[in-house]
């Protein structure tokens, strides 16, 4: 796979809890089946990830609760913000995501929506939900972490 460039890829939403959530194994990338008004208001900022998750149904994706707000300067009548989005997913992702979310108790979890020389994007993260021991044991050694480096600064000093 070939490195994104930093200035071709342009953040427009991430999901931040999904990583405090989640350990995530695997990333993929995925573009969105949009409308014209979701994608202006994709731009204007106006999306959230938060509570959204996909699905593999029939040999396709679908991400499901990410909130699109209506563009308030479209002419067509009223989107549903939460309607189911298609995900476009070579055949082969698509095959390998089944088989590991059905061998294992994995979830896909959106990570990031971004435009990428100017084509929608979601970051799809193939996670496995932590439990919340695993959420204080995070905590206790980003804590230890910060310590460390504080020490250090004030070592220095």
């Amino acid at each position: 796979m070939k490195a994104i460039d930093k200035k071709d890829k342009v953040v427009v939403a991430v999901n931040r809890k999904a990583r405090h959530d989640y350990f995530i194994i695997d990333t993929f990338e995925a573009g969105i089946e949009l409308k014209g008004s979701e994608v202006k208001s994709i731009r204007a900022g106006k999306v959230s990830l938060a509570e959204s998750f996909a699905r593999i149904e029939n040999g396709e994706v679908f991400l499901y609760h990410m909130h699109i707000s209506p563009y308030e300067y479209t002419r067509q009548s009223e989107q549903d913000p939460l309607r189911p989005k298609k995900l476009l997913l070579h055949k082969k992702e698509i095959s390998y995501l089944s088989m590991q979310i059905n061998q294992r108790p994995l979830t896909l979890i959106p990570l990031s929506v971004y435009f990428k020389r100017g084509l929608a994007k979601v970051e799809l993260g193939l996670a496995r939900g932590k439990r919340q021991y695993d959420k204080r044991e995070e905590l206790k050694k980003k804590e230890a972490q910060r310590a460390i480096i504080r020490a250090k600064k004030i070592g220095r000093g």
